[in-house]
């Protein structure tokens, strides 16, 4: 994670940490790296003064500090310590070593099947316990999400809620990240631990893309496409596109949970490691825009392949019936269809007559192989030359 030094107007002591460097800056406040006595190290978070003056933002961030305690073991950050009494409140979690997703993925590309499967399962295990503690994270996205030597770790419950309060601060204001929230988030509609499914989706697409399966634009457009339009998986994992796709379904009902998350995740994650199916990362694969599908998920791929074992196919029928078929009409790769070559065989079954200059075969009977047939006309002819040259001798003698 990056650090900076910390600036004039920083302060150097918060409660009973020291400050060192400044970690990043957030809607909600500053984020600093701290130490207390001991030693340990703190990612300490200090709230916007004019928040502060707020007390509704009191209230509700006291709420969520008291939701953050109850949280235990899984992939999260644990809360250390806070003060919602102070003239700017904060709180102070456990330090994570470790780049965030959005930064592995922008510095080194994007991951392969079985690494997205088991950060997936990890994230899906994590919620688990947010979720049985009664918290909604409400902003799960490839930032918050560090990866540290001893697995991923969800941080920023900055904006975490109660499950089924309103995902709305103000009228007509979505808390969240564009991209990630779940439609019922942009209505203002209660959220659910379905919520954090749907951000999990698309942060798994995030991983597998580096692209949010929404797109880009303004906070305007990505909400208006998060609510109507379907997601873009184009470059996800044929392994991980149906479960992806599943987590994004606009009905928070027709979503997984996290525990079915976190084992179906496992089992994929197990059986791409071992190489059982194509692991490749999507930065490998070929990017056609105009074949880009506007359906659910990829299926060019499936077409191409389908037309490839249909040629295949008929290679080998030609091969062993020793004769040239003519080969039938195939959907091509740009949505046409190629021309079918004339047919010059018909059935001969009594009430279907032959076509002209076609000799009709008998049932059950080998159409005529020409190479064998040219084989035999000049095996006839040499015996043929060598009789009468025999003969011609004999009669000069």
């Amino acid at each position: 994670m990056a650090m900076m030094r910390l600036r004039r107007e920083d302060p150097r002591v918060v409660g009973s940490f020291r400050l060192h460097r400044r970690l990043g800056a957030g809607g909600m406040g500053v984020v600093y790296l701290g130490s207390d006595r001991r030693g340990q190290r703190v990612a300490l978070k200090v709230i916007r003064p004019d928040l502060a003056e707020d007390q509704e933002f009191r209230s509700r961030f006291a709420r969520e500090v008291s939701a953050a305690r109850r949280i235990r073991g899984g992939c999260t950050a644990r809360l250390v310590a806070a003060d919602l009494e102070a003239e700017r409140p904060w709180f102070a979690t456990q330090y994570v070593p470790g780049p965030s997703l959005h930064d592995k993925v922008a510095e080194d590309g994007t991951l392969r099947a079985a690494e997205v499967a088991a950060i997936g399962a990890a994230l899906s295990e994590g919620l688990v316990a947010v979720h049985e503690a009664g918290v909604v994270h409400r902003d799960l996205k490839p930032s918050n999400i560090l990866l540290s030597p001893k697995g991923p770790r969800i941080i920023d419950f900055g904006i975490a809620w109660a499950t089924g309060a309103s995902t709305l601060t103000h009228v007509g204001t979505a808390v969240g990240s564009p991209g990630f929230l779940a439609p019922e988030q942009v209505r203002g509609a209660a959220v659910t631990p379905a919520t954090d499914v749907f951000a999990l989706g698309a942060t798994l697409a995030y991983a597998a893309t580096a692209d949010s399966p929404f797109g880009h634009g303004s906070s305007e457009v990505m909400l208006y496409r998060v609510v109507h339009e379907e997601p873009q998986l184009y470059g996800v994992p044929d392994a991980l596109a149906p479960l992806v796709l599943a987590c994004l379904a606009k009905d928070p009902e027709e979503r997984p949970s996290t525990l079915q998350l976190s084992m179906r995740l496992k089992e994929i994650a197990a059986r791409e490691a071992q190489g059982l199916s194509d692991a490749r990362p999507p930065a490998q694969r070929e990017r056609i825009e105009e074949d880009r599908p506007t359906s659910r998920y990829p299926q060019r791929t499936q077409r191409v392949e389908r037309s490839e074992r249909m040629e295949r196919t008929e290679r080998l029928e030609r091969r062993t019936a020793g004769t040239s078929m003519p080969r039938p009409a195939q959907p091509s790769r740009t949505g046409g269809t190629r021309p079918q070559a004339p047919r010059n065989t018909s059935r001969t079954n009594g009430r279907q007559g032959t076509k002209p200059g076609v000799r009709p075969t008998s049932p059950g009977r080998r159409p005529a192989n020409p190479r064998l047939l040219r084989q035999r006309i000049i095996v006839f002819v040499v015996v043929t030359l060598i009789v009468a040259l025999g003969i011609a001798a004999a009669q000069q003698l």
